[in-house]
This record gives C-alpha cells, sequence and structure tokens, in this order.
C-alpha cells in the first residue's frame, strides 16, 4: 500500500516502496487527504483522519481487507429524497419484506450526538442548523454500524448528501462493498414540508430539526447538494427514481417491484 508522508496540506503516497504497512506523520487535523503516486489518482476523503494533537495520536481509520470479488462483498443501495419525503417509511417495509438492514446516516449521527463522544457538540450544532456533518464522521459510524451486522444487504438511507460524501464513500469503501444503485423518492418541497410539520406536532419526542427555519435551511442543502450527487449516479444508470408524491401504499408498490427483481 505505499507509505504515506505529508506535503503541504495533505499527505502523499509512494506507491514504490513495496512495504504493504501505513506509515503517516502526524500533522494535525486533515478534512481532506489527497494521495498521489505513481498510478497518479486522488482521494479527497479522510481516510485516516487525526484527533487533536496527543503524545501518540491515533487514526480514527485504519487500513481495510480487501474482498477479492464483488460476489463476497456485503452491498449497499443508497436511498435518497428529500426531507419529509417518505423514505424512512419505505425503508421499514423493504427491511420487513427482503430482509435488508436498514442503516439511517441521520440516526447514527443523532446517537453520536447524544453519546458524549468528542464529535457530539459538533454534529449538534451542524444538525440543528441545517449543515452536512463531515464526510469521514459519517462514513465512519456506517463502516462501524456495517461491521457489526450478521445480515450483509444494507439500505443506507440519507447518505451520500454530497459530493464530498459520495468521494468519501467511494475511496474508503469500494474494496469492501457493492454498491448498487440511489433508490431517490422525488417528491415537492411544499408536500415535504407539510409532512414534516405533521411529523413534528405529533411526535411525543420532538426532533431538533423539525422546526420551520431548520426545515427551509435543510431543503437548500437538499437542493444545492444533494441532487448533484443523484445527477451523477443518473448519468451512469444507477439511480432508480420514484414519485413519492402519493399515498404510502402506491409508492411502495413501485418500491416492491425494483426489490422483488434484484
Amino acid at each position: 500500500m505505499g507509505v504515506i508522508k505529508h506535503f503541504g496540506s495533505g499527505i502523499s503516497r509512494d506507491d514504490s516502496s513495496g512495504s504493504s504497512g501505513i506509515n503517516a506523520e502526524y500533522g494535525g487535523p486533515r478534512s481532506s487527504i489527497p494521495f498521489e503516486s505513481s498510478k497518479t489518482h486522488t482521494i479527497h476523503c479522510s481516510l485516516l483522519v487525526y484527533q487533536q494533537p496527543t503524545t501518540n495520536p491515533q487514526p480514527v481509520f485504519r487500513s481495510y481487507q480487501k474482498m477479492s470479488s464483488k460476489s463476497e462483498r456485503p452491498f449497499v443501495i443508497f436511498v435518497l429524497g428529500g426531507p419529509g419525503s417518505g423514505k424512512g417509511t419505505q425503508c421499514a417495509k423493504i427491511v420487513a419484506n427482503f430482509g435488508f438492514v436498514h442503516l439511517s446516516a441521520g440516526d447514527l449521527l443523532r446517537e453520536e450526538q447524544n453519546s458524549g463522544s468528542p464529535f457530539g457538540a459538533m454534529i449538534s450544532d451542524m444538525i440543528k442548523n441545517g449543515q452536512i456533518v463531515p464526510a469521514h464522521v459519517t462514513v465512519g459510524l456506517l463502516k462501524k454500524a456495517m461491521e457489526k451486522s450478521p445480515v450483509k444487504k444494507f439500505l443506507i438511507d440519507g447518505f451520500p448528501r454530497n459530493t464530498d460524501n459520495n468521494e468519501c464513500w467511494i475511496n474508503t469503501m469500494s474494496e469492501e462493498v457493492d454498491t448498487r444503485f440511489i433508490l431517490f423518492f422525488d417528491c415537492p418541497e411544499e408536500v415535504m414540508e407539510a409532512r414534516i410539520l405533521k411529523r413534528g406536532d405529533s411526535s411525543v419526542v420532538r426532533r431538533d430539526d423539525d422546526n420551520l427555519a431548520t426545515i427551509k435551511k435543510r431543503f437548500n442543502t437538499y437542493k444545492d447538494l444533494t441532487i448533484p450527487v443523484v445527477e451523477i449516479y443518473e448519468k451512469i444508470g444507477k439511480v432508480k427514481r420514484i414519485d413519492a408524491n402519493r399515498p404510502p401504499e402506491d409508492v411502495y408498490k413501485d418500491v416492491n417491484q425494483i426489490f422483488s427483481a434484484l
């Protein structure tokens, strides 16, 4: 895998060393780690992410074991749609009928926020402001949850939310999983807004982000950052688009047809 060392604002990889280990010099926090080698490729995600300087800094993510073929890998379907598009409702039906594990990126972040982790306050602030949590945090939580699961078919709900998420996922997880397609729930903004406000009024425990000010920020984030990810996958024929402006049972008829064909 070569030797990793700092250069400028990132880290370079020297593939000519022939080393199978990874050595890194600590140089402070990094939000993006490009690698350079004789094979000329760039990685824009934090495959190795360090906490604040300590005597013996430790990477959050370590090297992973490569699978030999796609057939041996867990497979993943991304589930995207605007806030209130009904992703969670449909995921529950898919889990019940097709045996998938449902991983909600938002739920994992909220759990991490409440766990007392060093990332908790940052996650809380970003969720309240409708912002996207750094890719290395979200990918790390998803990877950890997948490793714990005995079932190896995953619906990943609410991810990737921007191109940084997508690049980090590809460069961190492409050797570990087979990412099939995006299941995209397409729904008008005014319909989603009404659903979220109704959800907030009827919930016993109100989510921090179920208020009108945060909803508007979330919609803007969705349009500006998430829709471009959907467009990237559409260009390579890896989007299954569902009309979500219908009753849940009608939406599920289309979902069931897609998953029955897998």
